[in-house]
């Protein structure tokens, strides 16, 4: 079907049309271009054939397969045919040699291809009144050129030289239009321009155009340029420094390295910040040499980071028969410690949430309180891991040095957490008492970071200089003084007290326990040895002198050593120990008597005194003699006991005309006062009443009662106040046989915690006033008159100095 668009000029001539699809051809140019729909191939045929012209016009849309009139633009160029390569069936292509420029004045669609009716249509010569304005376009165009040129080398040189080299300004602008690599439809736009000025102008407009979108387009491309896949950039540098490696015989392969270290360090349960951090470090450890000391410091680190257990727990059980059954295997007595900790694995079975509560464990030496701690944590499945505190004077060593110092490490909890391999061990702090300070800091202070649930969920340790989370780790304390463990961390922990052990009690752990491990330890069988039970109580008496079995268990040790080398001689092929053994293999008796008074003797008391390694019989001496009222200490004693001494100095000159205590007695008579064992520190207020007796009984020299032990702090007015320490002073004039003993009234409460042992065999006195000390502890003559009171003060010769 032939479409008319309008009357058909006079000059118009009719040519076969070829639409072209994104290619916009120029008057007197050279062009080649690929051909492929049916109808323009036809056309070019017939044009070959015939040596006619053709018509070369572009359409507005590439996706057009037909083409319509309204699909087409207005102005083409009309060319010869050069040449024509079939490069298949229907496809071919292209040389023509383009004329002049032409007007589509109708399309005509034939059966076998376009034909178009066009009229020449040259573009219109500039005027002399023009000729400025034109030059100052082209320069225009040169300037912007300049910057098109610069982002967009591909331009052959030849092209480039046209650019500054030709002057007339209609070839300047189909130049320029033909040869740059703009969009067919700003050529088109060109082409359709019939005034030189108006495609200067346009030409102008749109280089601008596309030297901004070059601009944007190069600073894009610097930026994606800059952002390259890291992982990309990182694979080149790293192989790039593999090969250098090679070649300086470094066989460290240093790369391999820190793709592990990646690997690892993704894995980690962090916040995005520390991984970055971790990554830095890598970097790091990937820039620097791998011999050098630096690198060893990076690697330290990351290794310590990356084979901590962050993800690693151990599953918790809370089976209470199976507890108290490993609590009763590994520990004799202890009851009341027993039940504590059976409380506290059931509550923890029902909640995970106690606020981080930490047991402490105080006792003397040599009571299980290590052995307790690692019954508790086989009772609940948990890693052990003990840290020995005592000593410790530098905080670092529980935070941890920074990496800035040589030598520098991660701290002890940290080490206590990589050692045992999982995040929730149980992490026993032993001689939390025995911490120091000095001017590397305060350990115990460090302490209540890791110790207190609302700061150690996220403990960081200056070396890791990472959060970790502490909480689900269990802490147990040990110490021997709970006075010493600084107040805010001794607030942080549930204080459990295992008490000293009666000589019944080590008896029976001698014989259950101590006696087993000892033979498997140094591999004899039970038949080979064997110990009677009065040498076992011998050496309980005679060998050791303790609160715990420690000792004991070493003495045992001794004991077992010496059979095993005579069975190993042949002497013997089994030993059995009875008290002439014991005495044979030991020596003579260590404890050869005690310090304590068993008689009735004037001027010595028998007090009881607290230590750190158990309850001790501590006797008060004194002697009054004819002076100035000098008064002297001696014995070792502190700034508190000293005190209480001339509290009870002053007190007796309080006492009733009944004790017959002379006025004079500040002033015409010296008092001395001693404590036995100088060389032993002493101190305390518990003595006060001890203090007053011996006093009152050498003064009015009415002897002590046989037998009787006391203890208590005394005021001014004479009241007796309570103590600390009952159950181990008990414990010691259990030991020393003085079954009568005088207690402050208020410590009545105290005597649950007693075993019904040394309750059985000791007569207790509970009193709140030294009158009533007195009547208990001086053995006043039988028929004496109570009005008139006892006897004096010699006035010619002193009271002899009793020595022990």
């Amino acid at each position: 079907m032939i479409t008319k668009i309008n009357v058909k000029p006079k000059s118009a001539i009719t040519l076969p049309l070829v639409a072209m699809r994104g290619v916009v051809v120029f008057p007197n140019t050279v062009n080649h271009f690929d051909v492929g729909r049916a109808k323009s191939i036809a056309a070019i045929e017939y044009a070959m054939k015939t040596s006619t012209p053709i018509f070369l016009l572009t359409q507005r849309d590439t996706g057009v397969d037909e083409p319509t009139r309204q699909d087409l633009y207005k102005y083409g160029v009309v060319a010869e045919v050069q040449q024509v390569l079939r490069l298949s069936e229907n496809y071919i292509k292209v040389l023509v040699n383009c004329g002049y420029r032409a007007r589509c004045v109708d399309v005509h669609d034939g059966e076998a291809f376009y034909t178009a009716d066009i009229a020449k249509a040259p573009v219109r010569a500039l005027k002399a009144a023009d000729s400025n304005e034109a030059d100052a376009l082209m320069r225009a165009l040169r300037e912007q050129m300049d910057q098109f040129i610069e982002h967009y080398p591909k331009l052959s040189a030849d092209i480039v030289a046209g650019v500054y080299t030709i002057t007339d300004p209609a070839k300047y602008a189909e130049y320029i239009a033909y040869n740059l690599p703009f969009e067919f439809k700003d050529k088109q736009a060109v082409l359709e321009k019939s005034q030189v000025l108006d495609r200067l102008k346009l030409l102008l407009e749109i280089l601008a155009r596309e030297n901004n979108v070059l601009d944007i387009e190069h600073d894009i491309n610097e930026k994606v340029q800059e952002s390259i896949d890291q992982n990309q950039r990182e694979y080149y540098l790293r192989e790039q420094i593999k090969v250098i490696s090679n070649e300086l015989g470094d066989t460290a392969d240093t790369m391999t390295e820190a793709d592990e270290y990646r690997k690892k360090i993704d894995a980690l349960p962090l916040e995005p910040e520390y991984i970055k951090k971790l990554r830095k470090e890598v970097d790091r450890l990937v820039q620097t040499p791998g011999n050098s000391q630096e690198a060893a410091v990076i690697r330290t680190y990351l290794d310590t980071v990356v084979e901590l257990p962050w993800t690693s727990f151990s599953k918790d059980t809370y089976d209470i028969a199976k507890a108290q059954k490993i609590l009763d295997r590994d520990h004799y007595g202890l009851e009341k410690v027993k039940e504590r900790i059976l409380e506290y694995l059931a509550v923890r079975s029902l909640t995970d949430n106690l606020g981080g509560q930490i047991l402490c464990l105080v006792g003397p030496p040599g009571v299980g309180k290590t052995s307790i701690a690692r019954s508790i944590a086989e009772c609940m499945n948990r890693k052990f891991v003990r840290m020995s505190l005592g000593g410790i004077k530098d905080e670092s060593e529980i935070r941890g040095h920074r990496r800035t110092y040589v030598g520098s490490m991660p701290g002890r909890i940290i080490s206590a957490i990589d050692q045992a391999g999982t995040s929730n061990p149980l992490i026993l702090l032993d001689e939390v008492d025995k911490l120091s300070n000095d001017y590397r800091g305060d350990p115990a202070s460090a302490l209540l970071e890791v110790l207190d649930p609302e700061q150690n969920a996220t403990f960081r340790d200056l070396f890791l200089d990472l959060p970790y989370n502490l909480s689900k780790v269990m802490f147990i304390t040990t110490a021997n003084d709970l006075g010493a463990i600084p107040a805010p961390l001794r607030d942080r922990m549930d204080v459990i007290e295992l008490s000293s052990y009666t000589r019944e009690e080590k008896f029976k752990i001698a014989k259950m326990h101590l006696v087993k491990k000892q033979l498997a330890k140094h591999g004899l069988q039970k038949e080979q040895f064997s110990i009677t039970d009065k040498a076992l109580y011998d050496v309980i008496d005679n060998y050791t002198r303790e609160a715990g079995v420690r000792s004991l268990e070493r003495t045992i040790a001794t004991l077992i050593r010496k059979s095993a080398k005579r069975i190993v001689a042949g002497e013997e092929t089994q030993v059995r120990v009875n008290n002439a053994e014991v005495e044979k293999m030991l020596g003579p008796a260590l404890n050869r008597g005690s310090i304590a008074s068993h008689g009735s003797e004037v001027g010595i008391v028998n007090g009881l005194a607290w230590t750190s390694v158990g309850g001790e019989v501590m006797p008060i001496e004194v002697v009054v003699v004819k002076g100035s009222g000098k008064i002297e200490i001696t014995g070792s004693l502190g700034d508190v006991m000293k005190e209480s001494a001339r509290l009870a100095v002053t007190y007796i000159r309080t006492l009733p005309a009944f004790y017959k205590i002379p006025a004079d007695i500040m002033s015409a008579y010296d008092i001395h006062i001693h404590a036995p064992e100088g060389a032993v520190p002493k101190d305390g207020p518990s003595a006060g009443v001890t203090l007053v007796v011996a006093l009152v009984s050498a003064i009015t020299g009415i002897p002590a009662r046989q037998g009787v032990a006391m203890t208590g702090e005394i005021t001014l007015r004479g009241r007796v106040l309570p103590i600390g320490g009952l159950r181990e002073k008990l414990i010691a004039a259990y030991k020393e046989k003085l079954y009568n003993v005088i207690i402050p009234k208020e410590n009545l409460v105290d005597l649950r915690e007693i075993s019904e042992e040394v309750k059985g065999k000791l007569s207790i006195t509970p009193v709140d006033k030294i009158e009533t000390v007195l009547k208990c502890a001086l053995d006043f003559p039988h028929g004496a008159d109570k009005e008139k009171g006892g006897r004096a003060i010699p006035k010619e010769s002193p009271a002899p100095m009793v020595t022990i």
